[in-house]
């Protein structure tokens, strides 16, 4: 629990409000915060939504801070919380459970209407990456579900080792992998549209590198010549930039899986079943428990229209996950599907709390599971005690990064940021008349 003596959000530009404290708090089951040194599914009972929001309202009623011989504790002084993403969902349901003892927060990017599939990850990718690239691999994607469709055995096969991966038998664990650059239901290797930042320094290029390589107009004979390997199962019709993208695949891809043992758990393959009982305590498995019990959210391919993504990956390819991962235990067992209802209960699209403010990118790839997706009311109630926040252009969480001078940032980010900080000091303005109304 580093302590941030210029604010929590001190890279954002919230350090320009007067003489705070800030604390970064880990959530528990991760880091250093596992209560077992094991993480089997009965030791996995106690990492819930619930308890996390609780750590949160608890650890301000009772925090001390070296050095500072002052009591700054919750509800006498007031708390401020920012998450963005996993974080930024449990900042929006702490201040809506625990309102009474948190005085107020901001929710970037937070998933606070989720469901068992969700095909729309690719939604801004189809709409907003460079189209050339994006009509290739649909095309492509759309000749091989061909091929598996009609099960042309010798072709998938053939399909397959362009790529250099005929040793992935799993057509799904296939299709995750050629999807590696551009993300897909595992946990990918690469830096994909999802890791793409305002600032450099923190989110690398690589997806358009990558989508430059797939829809290059000047790749070399031996490259193009591999758009026609499989024009006989499409009427002779090439599948322009089949070369180019099975290229890269081999070429940057495939080394980011050092042993070369593609078909691993360690690399692309995913069927190792006593693989995923290691109850060893990692950042994966308590994000995979969470996804099992109650947040789903698995990335799958749409059921119709254009895909990135094969359509052979379902939701039953991470359900898969779950039951080799945490079989039933003797006080706790996973649900047979993520229990996403009790999670939507604390109010899905609709959740509000006062001074609970909810802050989006218009191109996240989760944003569909956030406060502005698209399947959100259109008319919700926005003000100073409920405000949010739409950055046009913007990825995931991206108000989470900052140069530590918010004038010289790019507009759209500087306003976001110019925003949150005038957002919390109004809020700041009122503390002592709402203590003075919790009689405190």
């Amino acid at each position: 629990m580093p302590r941030l003596g210029k604010g929590i959000a001190i890279k954002t530009g919230l350090e320009l409000i007067d003489d705070p404290e800030g604390v970064i708090l880990e959530n528990r089951y991760y880091g250093e915060s596992y209560p077992f040194s094991t993480s089997t599914t009965d030791e996995l009972l106690f990492l819930t939504t619930n308890q996390t929001i609780a750590d949160n309202a608890y650890f301000a009623q009772h925090a001390t801070f070296p050095g500072i011989d002052a009591d700054l504790t919750a509800p006498g002084t007031p708390w401020i919380l920012y998450g963005g993403s996993l974080a930024g969902a449990q900042t929006a349901l702490s201040i809506k459970v625990h309102g009474d003892v948190l005085y107020g927060g901001i929710a970037s990017s937070a998933p606070i209407k989720v469901s068992v599939g969700y095909p729309e990850w690719y939604n801004p990718i189809q709409k907003y990456a460079p189209q050339d690239c994006v009509n290739r691999i649909n095309n492509i994607i759309d000749n091989f579900d061909y091929l598996v469709e009609n099960n042309y055995t010798t072709a998938i096969n053939e399909f397959k080792a362009l790529f250099g991966l005929e040793s992935l038998t799993d057509h799904r664990d296939f299709a995750a992998a050629i999807a590696d650059p551009i993300g897909n239901p595992g946990f990918y290797h690469s830096n994909t549209w999802q890791e793409l930042n305002w600032n450099s320094t923190y989110g690398p290029r690589d997806f358009f590198y990558f989508c430059g390589n797939v829809s290059d107009i000047d790749a070399p004979e031996e490259i193009t010549q591999v758009d026609y390997a499989l024009a006989n199962y499409t009427n002779g019709e090439p599948w322009v930039g089949l070369g180019s993208y099975a290229n890269y695949i081999k070429t940057y891809t495939l080394p980011l899986c050092p042993s070369g043992d593609y078909n691993s758990n360690d690399c692309f393959g995913t069927q190792n079943a006593s693989a995923w009982a290691d109850i060893e305590n990692t950042s994966t498995r308590s994000y995979l428990y969470t996804s099992c019990v109650e947040q789903g959210a698995y990335i799958d391919a749409p059921k119709e229209g254009p895909t990135l993504l094969s359509r052979v990956v379902d939701t039953s390819y991470e359900q898969q996950w779950c039951t080799w991962a945490f079989p039933a235990g003797k006080y706790n067992k996973i649900p047979s599907t993520p229990d996403i209802e009790a999670y939507n209960g604390f109010g899905a699209f609709n959740l509000s709390a006062d001074r609970l403010a909810f802050i989006d990118g218009s191109q996240d790839v989760w944003n569909d599971l956030c406060y502005h997706s698209t399947f959100a009311p259109p008319l919700r109630q926005t003000s100073d005690l409920h405000p949010e926040y739409f950055i046009t252009g913007a990825g995931h969480h991206w108000d989470s990064y900052g140069i530590l001078d918010v004038e010289a940032e790019p507009q759209f980010i500087r306003e976001a940021h110019l925003w949150e900080i005038k957002t919390v000091k109004k809020w700041l303005r009122n503390f002592d008349d709402w203590k003075k109304s919790k009689k405190l």
